[in-house]
């Protein structure tokens, strides 16, 4: 008995094998299945496409059709004189933003991903790193105050009466 059970449970996991594989409806080559109207996954990935395109285009034809046509303003046409103004420059003309490389601002050396941005805001190679090296402008006693200041605020209790 345990072991009838046990059988039938194989047979319904097992994978049911169609008696024979179907052709895409396409004729692309591929195989398809019933569940997707014996197309193969990319030819039904197109037909869902088109048909949510021609569901999205009846719907923009019925709101379009009792849309009220506005006219054009004339801002619209200021717009488009300005590009055709700004086709005809040179591209030479326009400032270029080439992002200059990374140097060291006292020696010149190209430092790229490995220098160290200074608190003053410039960068430095590893031998004028230190704020003592490149005579640093940045205030880093007042700023520390500044930092423990926020962090630890001062609480003050109320005096005690003496009685």
């Amino acid at each position: 008995m345990a072991q009838d059970s046990w059988n039938k449970e194989i047979n319904e996991t097992e994978f049911q094998m169609c008696e024979s594989p179907i052709l895409c409806a396409n004729n692309c080559g591929f195989f398809g299945s019933a569940m997707t109207r014996n197309l193969c996954s990319k030819c039904y990935r197109d037909l869902l496409m088109k048909q949510q395109v021609i569901a999205a285009t009846k719907l923009t034809v019925a709101t379009s059709s009792s849309a009220i046509v506005e006219p054009v303003p004339d801002e619209s046409k200021e717009l488009n004189l300005e590009i055709t103004r700004n086709l005809g420059k040179k591209p030479s003309e326009e400032p270029c933003n080439k992002q200059q490389p990374n140097r060291c601002l006292l020696c010149r050396k190209k430092v790229g991903l490995t220098g160290f941005k200074c608190r003053c805001g410039d960068m430095f190679c590893s031998n004028h790193r230190y704020p003592e090296s490149h005579k640093c402008s940045f205030d880093f006693k007042s700023a520390g105050e500044e930092a423990i200041a926020k962090a630890n605020p001062v609480v003050k209790a109320e005096k005690i009466e003496k009685i």
